[in-house]
């Protein structure tokens, strides 16, 4: 019998080495748009596992799917896109690269376009409301198997989401923030839990993992939220009409909780 090996005896290249008959092998002279990601999806694109099965939904040009396979890092995508043009361009780019027989795109309605002889292990969902991220995920629960990592990076509304996150028996694994074109951006990777958990308000809106490991980029996020919040508050005391008393209560108390979590 061979020598048995553990994934974490390997070095990347090793690992890679590994697994890389198992994909395509890269393409070399493409145009830099074609090898490169932004780095907000460089970020996501990081939390893929190696070897994934994966379903890039709302896959716009099918950017991240693309170059995860050009760089020999998932086995197969499916890029799902529930607009005409974002799914043509898709195909446009999947054909451009020769990749049809390992990219599915596919026009569908969120998690529609994945089916079971997929066999997805890795699902993302990038560049569009918390809350619209959620509402995908409660239409097309009935197509998660659980076995699933969901890598989300979602446009504001982060704290609904981790609600549904949570309701739905999946732990927050990984978190991070990135600063990019003057926006602050957060990536949260959630896999299924073994047992119900519970996140506490604070967890579920600054994020259990950002709350314990503080980096500088979700610091200068909040500093930046702070001000924003007091600005809002202040423009709210010099208001010409009553505004409704739960949504000063809501702004108050992040100023609060911003305020407690800078020191």
């Amino acid at each position: 019998m061979g020598k048995r090996f553990h994934r974490r005896d390997l070095t990347a290249p090793a690992l890679l080495a590994r697994v890389a008959p198992l994909f395509p092998p890269p393409v070399k002279g493409l145009p830099l748009n074609q090898q490169t990601l932004s780095m907000r999806l460089e970020r996501v694109a990081a939390h893929v596992p190696l070897g994934a099965r994966l379903a890039d939904i709302g896959s716009d040009h099918a950017y991240l799917p693309v170059v995860l396979m050009r760089r020999g890092m998932i086995a197969a995508a499916v890029a799902g896109e529930v607009a005409p043009t974002p799914f043509q361009a898709a195909q446009r780019n999947v054909n451009d690269n020769d990749l049809r027989s390992h990219i599915s795109v596919r026009l569908a309605d969120g998690l529609a376009a994945i089916r079971p002889e997929d066999a997805i292990s890795a699902i993302t969902l990038c560049g569009m409301g918390g809350e619209t991220i959620r509402d995908i995920f409660n239409s097309g629960k009935a197509r998660l198997s659980g076995h699933e990592r969901l890598i989300l990076q979602p446009n504001g509304g982060e704290q609904p989401l981790r609600q549904w996150l949570m309701d739905n028996g999946y732990r927050i694994v990984c978190e991070e923030v990135l600063h990019e074109d003057r926006f602050d951006y957060e990536i949260i990777v959630a896999e299924r839990a073994a047992e119900p958990l519970t996140y506490s308000a604070e967890e579920l809106y600054f994020g259990p993992v950002q709350l314990q490991e503080r980096s500088p980029a979700f610091l200068q996020k909040w500093r930046r939220r702070l001000l924003q919040r007091q600005k809002t508050l202040s423009q709210f005391t010099h208001a010409q009409q009553a505004l409704p008393q739960a949504k000063v209560q809501a702004i108050s108390q992040e100023v609060q909780w911003i305020s407690e979590l800078l020191g």
